[in-house]
């Protein structure tokens, strides 16, 4: 640290006192990009003096304090807090509000009287101000659960007749492994709601969240695969020949390749029988189903059964999720250490608002809000993670820090 203190461009930055400590000198911000004098007009925010912190606090106090509060920590849902922020990106996005590159806000409409001079005071008073704390008010219920150890634990009740792993060792009962989560969810709604008939299924899912079905059905899609552990009587041969008809929706091999539709391959062979027997009879509503097992007779059903339960099941294309500890050290790259930037453009994520957050991770995937750096990193998020990330960073420290302006490559300062 005291290195950086020495740094004889000290003196002529000009720093707001107590913002932000920069550069290499930053523990572990070796990656970020170092900060020249002439590399952008908002790094002008840099050179503020105590007169334009002064001056900017009168601004803020007259446009700014309504929604993000007077000490730059908001009080108001969905909106920022501001204190402690850094000053080169309050001051660009001042600008974009000023410019709509934004879309039409409250901000556009704050925003358009303002001069550049009067932009870039707020945004050195606003960073002049000591950061924002962590509250429990602010975390609360923050900490989201391992959401496969969740489905583990919530599937507890389904082992005794589907099989350890979802595999099935009970002939009639369906295996749930090798099955897209997208699917075995939208069949135990369906148990649930009545529109699949099965007394015990309904009543086993009655008080089953969609959260806890949704962590079920990816605990059981990243099981590894397997065979049902159980007999298939029929001819396998003969089932080939007879499943030709079912290979456009289920795959040639029972492996489907769309998550609507259940993959067979492997599976219990009096299951699948059964199932043929429900969609012939109508006890299943499915009208394509029930034209193709309508010409299969009672031989042809433990055939098709047969062959299928003797392919080998595959794992459908589903990811483990990331926990946010993961997530953060992605975003951390850009954002600094646990949200603390080093990069006077980038904004610091810790300690900041749980639910603007959610918004802006949520604005940037839908691409509502515009960035390509960060659609590309937020394209693959669930809302789950979404809300991970978002809680991870309001809980991490705030830190304030000094900017230190290096010579410019003219060699003037």
């Amino acid at each position: 640290m005291s290195a950086c203190l020495r740094c004889p461009s000290l003196a002529a930055a000009g720093v707001i006192a107590g913002v932000f400590l920069a550069g290499a000198c930053f523990e572990g911000a070796s990656a970020q990009p170092r900060i020249n004098a002439d590399d952008g007009p908002e790094l002008r925010t840099l050179y503020a003096n105590s007169q334009d912190v002064a001056e900017g606090k009168r601004i803020v106090e007259s446009s700014c304090a309504g929604c993000h509060g007077a000490n730059g920590v908001s009080e108001s849902p969905g909106v920022p807090h501001l204190a402690g922020q850094r000053p080169a990106y309050l001051y660009l996005e001042l600008k974009a509000y000023q410019a709509g590159v934004r879309g039409e806000s409250a901000m556009n409409n704050v925003v358009r009287p303002l001069n550049d001079d009067a932009l870039f005071k707020a945004a050195a008073y606003f960073a002049s101000l000591d950061p924002p704390q962590t509250s429990a008010a602010n975390s609360a219920n923050a900490t989201a659960p391992d959401p496969v150890q969740a489905g583990k634990t919530a599937a507890a009740g389904c082992v005794g007749c589907h099989g350890d792993g979802g595999i099935s060792k009970t002939p009639g009962m369906p295996s749930l492994v090798g099955l897209d989560p997208k699917y075995l969810v939208a069949a135990m709604k369906a148990y649930k709601s009545g529109q699949r008939k099965n007394d015990m299924m309904k009543s086993m899912l009655a008080s089953v969240t969609d959260a806890s079905m949704n962590n079920i059905a990816l605990y059981f899609g990243l099981q590894k695969p397997a065979r049902a552990q159980t007999p298939a009587a029929g001819d396998k041969a003969a089932g080939e020949t007879a499943a030709a008809a079912c290979a456009g929706c289920h795959g040639s091999d029972g492996v489907s390749g769309n998550p609507a539709t259940p993959s067979l391959a492997g599976q219990d062979a009096s299951y699948i029988a059964s199932a043929l027997q429900g969609y012939k009879q109508g006890a299943r509503s499915d009208e394509t189903m029930k034209g193709l097992a309508a010409s299969l007779d009672d031989s042809a059903v433990k055939n098709v059964a047969a062959f299928y339960a003797g392919q080998e099941p595959k794992q459908p294309n589903v990811r483990k999720p990331q926990t946010a500890e993961e997530w953060a050290e992605r975003c951390d790259r850009c954002h600094g250490i646990n949200g603390n930037s080093a990069d006077p453009r980038l904004p610091a994520l810790a300690a900041q608002r749980l639910d603007y957050l959610e918004k802006v991770l949520q604005a940037y995937r839908t691409g509502a809000r515009k960035s390509p750096q960060m659609a590309a990193m937020s394209d693959v998020l669930t809302d789950q993670d979404i809300t991970n990330i978002a809680a991870y960073y309001t809980r991490q420290k705030a830190r304030g820090v000094v900017f230190v302006i290096l010579q410019s490559k003219s060699g003037t300062k």
